[in-house]
């Protein structure tokens, strides 16, 4: 069990599928056993105190909390090393790399389809999907014509750079294209791994409160954009953008808001023009 968010990566559970290839599971040594390296490194380094009493006699005493601080440490600062080598990797191909995060059915899936669909003809994209099981959303950006992998975390709560490390070799990403990585739908454990990627993404449906900013506030801290979809719905829904907004900002003052419904593609425009700018450098 992964102590930094309580997620479970057992050994062998984390597939690796690209579409049409589904006889082909991955499933790479570096990540199975990376719970079980920290665990055993921590074990050689547990902290026993000890004391003697008034007859002479040692008493050791672990500090099972100790323990599991040190081992969250340990994954995050592994983590961190392998995010600044793709980060350092991206920068060296001049791949725009976007980490696209938020709740289940915001609509991602949907905004990477648009995406791909509007501006293929200009940029070259390849698509990592994360989630816990199925093929379904690979199968959908396949559809498009772009290049993806999907990753399956088995029980796991969100992608670790070393996920998207091994992803990365396996679609064979090209040189002056866009990445995009879509993680596994939850708002709290992917905003504490960084995956290496040029920008993080946070997308928020009307469908849901103006409040999330200020419950998850560590996944808007962390990002850099948020998306409001399914603006189409405005109408029917008792949603109010501006408080969206205010409350985003209360978290983190520099995010770039895009308000978009990727069903009808209104103002897709505008994340069209945003990605041509930030990825064409």
């Amino acid at each position: 069990m992964c102590t930094t968010c309580g997620c479970d990566h057992t050994h062998g559970s984390t597939m690796y599928t690209v579409p049409g290839k589904e006889g082909e599971h991955s499933h790479p040594h570096t990540r199975d056993h990376l719970h079980e390296e920290e665990h055993h490194r921590n074990n050689e380094h547990e902290h026993h105190h000890s004391h003697e009493n008034q007859h002479g006699h040692h008493h050791s005493h672990d500090h099972p909390g100790s323990k599991v601080v040190q081992l969250e440490q340990d994954v995050l600062a592994k983590n961190n090393l392998l995010a600044e080598r793709n980060r350092g990797y991206f920068e060296a191909k001049n791949i725009f790399a976007l980490n696209m995060v938020s709740s289940p059915g915001s609509g991602k899936t949907t905004v990477i389809e648009k995406l791909i669909n509007g501006m293929k003809k200009e940029i070259s994209f390849f698509v990592v999907e994360g989630d816990q099981q199925t093929m379904n959303d690979a199968n959908r950006i396949n559809a498009t014509g772009a290049p993806v992998i999907q990753i399956n975390t088995g029980s796991g709560c969100h992608l670790d750079a070393e996920m998207v490390n091994n992803a990365v070799k396996k679609l064979g990403v090209g040189d002056n294209s866009v990445l995009i990585i879509e993680n596994v739908g939850n708002l709290v454990c992917p905003s504490m791994f960084d995956l290496g990627e040029s920008g993080r993404i946070v997308v928020i449906s009307v469908t849901e409160g103006e409040d999330k900013p200020l419950k998850y506030p560590g996944m808007f801290s962390s990002s850099d954009i948020c998306i409001i979809n399914k603006t189409d719905l405005l109408p029917y829904v008792d949603f109010d953008i501006e408080k969206l907004r205010d409350n985003a900002l209360k978290v983190n003052h520099h995010l770039e808001f895009f308000e978009i419904s990727a069903k009808t593609g209104e103002g897709m425009d505008k994340l069209f023009e945003w990605i041509k700018s930030e990825s064409v450098k």
